[in-house]
């Protein structure tokens, strides 16, 4: 059986999330019916990542095992086609080999979290930011997530109904990054690592808002990192500015990208 590596891009909105469930949409879901409409089914995909109920992807990756030796271009198109009208995309199908899988051959995730700075509503970017009302002090965010880089035992910034069988992980990017927009400020938080806890990235960003704010210093955020207490995180942050922007591979299958929204 073919086996295709898929870059997915969709607005998280209308799902539960990325994983098949029996009850409410997900992106999963979405595909796999698409799938269905090629052969007959069922298909079960494989992805680099769950996301959770709202959160977006730029460059999701899965994989699927298909009967028909399809073109990887007319791949696309057709589950392009029968994925309208919900908000996914397949952005390029490429054909792997049988032992390539989208999880388990993945070396890192790459994340963007996106804050507007503004306090009229936000119309056209509503649903894909997390907005805030007041300005926010990069350098000190930025001072924060420095004490977040490394490996560590990250228990404070893991959900309790985290499935991962260790709370130690190796943070290896965590970047803070102002933006001039047409709609007005963002700050972007870049954040890289071969494999996240769930709700971490939320959690990073939740608490460093707080910093940026000034209700917390950066000493803080090591006093959270090292109670190792989930008590001890700030807010977590909502699911919409959130996106998975990338997934690397020792031989990737996909030579663009899609650049993040500045």
């Amino acid at each position: 059986m073919p086996r295709y590596a898929l870059q997915i891009e969709y607005h998280g909105k209308p799902f539960a999330g990325w994983q098949r469930q029996a009850d409410q949409p997900s992106v999963q879901g979405a595909i796999e019916q698409a799938l269905a409409c090629l052969e007959p089914g069922p298909h079960t995909i494989a992805a680099a990542g769950r996301t959770d109920s709202g959160v977006h992807a730029l460059a999701q990756v899965a994989h699927c095992d298909l009967d028909k030796d399809w073109d990887a271009f007319r791949l696309s198109e057709a589950l392009n086609h029968h994925l309208k009208p919900a908000p996914v995309a397949i952005v390029a199908a490429k054909r792997v080999t049988d032992d390539w899988h989208a999880r388990f051959s993945a070396v890192e995730r790459r994340y963007l979290f996106r804050v507007l700075i503004r306090r009229a509503p936000a119309a056209h970017q509503a649903g894909l930011v997390w907005q805030v009302k007041q300005d926010l002090d990069v350098d000190a965010m930025q001072a924060g997530a420095d004490r977040l880089i490394g490996r560590h035992d990250f228990t404070t910034f893991r959900s309790s109904i985290c499935q991962a069988a260790s709370p130690l992980k190796t943070l290896d990017e965590l970047r803070v990054i102002r933006h001039d927009t047409l709609w007005g400020p963002e700050i972007h938080f870049h954040v890289r690592a071969r494999s996240f806890l769930h709700n971490q990235v939320r959690s990073f960003v939740g608490t460093l808002e707080r910093v940026g704010a000034g209700a917390w210093s950066p000493d803080d955020v090591t006093a959270a990192l090292e109670a190792c207490n989930r008590a001890a995180c700030g807010p977590v942050c909502p699911p919409q500015g959130l996106y998975l922007a990338g997934v690397g591979y020792p031989q990737d299958p996909f030579t663009q990208t899609p650049s993040a929204p500045l």
